[in-house]
């Protein structure tokens, strides 16, 4: 192991990873990408929909060390790392961060918001959900607002947070997958009245890849 990288890295701190994976992302402004994604267990935020509810207890997840983490995302070719859960910041993930950075990954987070922000990123998808209300502290780092559309009210729910964050912050409106057929054409009409919002797709499910 890289004698700096373990200087960098409290590799006494473990994680709880549910899975990880090299894949292409599926989603967000990011779609298409070669990415190793790192999905943490443990979420406290209760979405129905969810399809990855095995995520949900932290304590069903075996912890790995920090270091034995960016082995994992280093066997493989692509350098940007997605940390996903469950809800990845009920850890503090500033270690982990720093790690992936030194060992020359782009860092890369989907959190619904409701805990503060741990960790360095290169970009933070705030993904919203109506369960549990953000952290005020979200609005001014987010990179990118992607809300999940279940139902029509969800348009007014996904609207609500764009005066709260910076300008650049990209827009996206995303169905959930169960309720696409029903939800998508909706979206569509949506953006075409309200071009500052783009769409969102599970691309990796219509492509059928992990």
């Amino acid at each position: 192991m890289n004698q700096v990288l373990e200087q960098q890295t409290d590799t006494v701190q473990r994680l709880p990873v549910m899975e990880s994976f090299y894949t292409l992302q599926g989603e967000g402004a990011h779609t298409g990408r070669a990415a190793y994604f790192i999905r943490l267990g443990g979420c406290d935020v209760g979405c129905h929909w969810c399809d990855v509810k095995e995520s949900w207890d932290a304590d069903a997840h075996p912890k790995y060390p920090i270091v034995e983490i960016v082995e994992g995302a280093l066997q493989h070719p692509g350098r940007m790392a997605v940390i996903t859960g469950g809800e990845p910041l009920m850890h503090d993930l500033t270690g982990l961060t720093l790690a992936l950075k030194k060992a020359g990954f782009q860092t890369n987070i989907e959190t619904s918001g409701v805990y503060p922000v741990s960790g360095v990123w290169d970009w933070i998808c705030f993904s919203p959900k109506k369960f549990k209300q953000p952290h005020p502290g979200i609005f001014e780092q987010a990179n990118e607002l992607k809300v999940i559309i279940y139902n029509k009210s969800d348009f007014a729910f996904a609207e609500s947070f764009v005066p709260l964050l910076q300008p650049h912050c990209k827009l996206f409106l995303q169905p959930e997958w169960s309720r696409s057929n029903e939800m998508l054409p909706l979206i569509v009409e949506y953006v075409k009245q309200h071009p500052q919002w783009q769409v969102s797709l599970q691309t990796h499910k219509y492509m059928d890849i992990p």
